[in-house]
């Protein structure tokens, strides 16, 4: 009865291309020109940040430039996709187009990108938004990829680990510096949460990674609230190259 109703369903909705709606075979899928289209990382990558890294992995931990250069408070960073192309239309219709769809199968990427993360039982937790955005945008992005990533890698999930303490002004145009001013002091753990952050290892989740100020900040919070380590995944990265 279920198939049939299955059935039913897909002939009434068929399913389409998360990047330009036309038809294809599965549900929560990319057409074939939409995944040639869509940058995902893979080979050798940033053990910090995720970036994509020219030559062959040695056994020894390798981190891109800027990481060498600003060594990042977590310990481990990956990301799924590169920020361009098709990649940076789905994170902005995941962010700002209400498609929240997108978020099953970019959980799915990320979890393929976080494997090496995914040791010791991490607790998975989204990047907060600041009470304000949340009610204009009314949903979190982090969030619904930390939730759906959760139950890809069956791992527990808190969304409320962490909060936005103050209002940051948009960090679109601002320098590095001006970034991590912006977010030193902004972000908290819940302290509701504390018995859940104490020794752990936290797997922070976020839609873009640009210079990783925010993840600084919610990483600071969580280290701050004792957890143990702290490791970030993305969806997308942004990338000089």
């Amino acid at each position: 009865m279920l198939k049939q109703i299955q059935m039913a369903v897909s002939l009434i909705y068929p399913p389409r291309c998360l990047g330009c709606g036309d038809l294809v075979d599965s549900d929560f899928g990319l057409c074939g020109t939409c995944w040639r289209e869509t940058p995902f990382i893979g080979g050798t990558v940033c053990e910090s940040c995720g970036v994509p890294l020219p030559g062959q992995a040695d056994g020894f931990r390798l981190d891109c430039d800027d990481c060498m250069a600003h060594p990042r408070a977590w310990s481990q960073g990956r990301a799924a996709l590169l920020y361009r192309d098709q990649a940076r239309s789905l994170v902005l219709a995941l962010k700002h187009g209400d498609r929240g769809d997108i978020a099953r199968s970019a959980a799915v990427w990320m979890m393929v990108a976080a494997k090496p993360l995914l040791e010791n039982d991490p607790l998975i937790v989204p990047v907060p938004l600041h009470w304000t955005r949340l009610l204009k945008r009314r949903y979190n992005q982090s969030a619904l990829l930390a939730v759906q990533l959760a139950k890809q890698c069956q791992l527990q999930c808190c969304v409320d680990l962490l909060h936005r303490r103050k209002r940051t002004e948009s960090l679109d145009g601002k320098t590095r510096e001006q970034r991590f001013v912006a977010l030193g002091d902004a972000v908290a753990f819940n302290r509701r949460q504390r018995a859940r952050l104490q020794g752990r290892v936290i797997l922070l989740v976020d839609d873009v990674m640009t210079s990783g100020a925010t993840l600084t900040a919610c990483t600071d919070a969580c280290l701050r609230g004792g957890a143990a380590e702290v490791r970030v995944v993305v969806l997308a990265r942004v990338s000089k190259r």
